[in-house]
């Protein structure tokens, strides 16, 4: 690691934890810009899942369920 570098991880390690999201949001936009195509394919297709759940159409799971299961199919080997 440059200087540079090791100087930004130094500020970065005084940040608040709101601050150094901003600061990774910031960064990621520099390596790769938004696409805004992409960005507005996801906004129609949550619109999509929102809508087609408060039709009933689909149906939803409880996070702390799924995060678990998650973690017991991909963590606990």
């Amino acid at each position: 690691m440059n200087a540079r570098v090791e100087a930004l991880i130094d500020q970065a390690r005084g940040m608040t934890s709101e601050e150094r999201v901003a600061a990774l949001d910031a960064l990621q936009e520099l390596v790769a810009p938004p696409d805004q195509a992409w960005g507005e394919a996801w906004a129609r297709e949550s619109e999509e899942r929102l809508d087609a759940y408060l039709r009933g159409d689909i149906d939803g799971e409880d996070f702390d369920v799924v995060m678990e299961r998650m973690r017991q199919e991909f963590l606990v080997k």
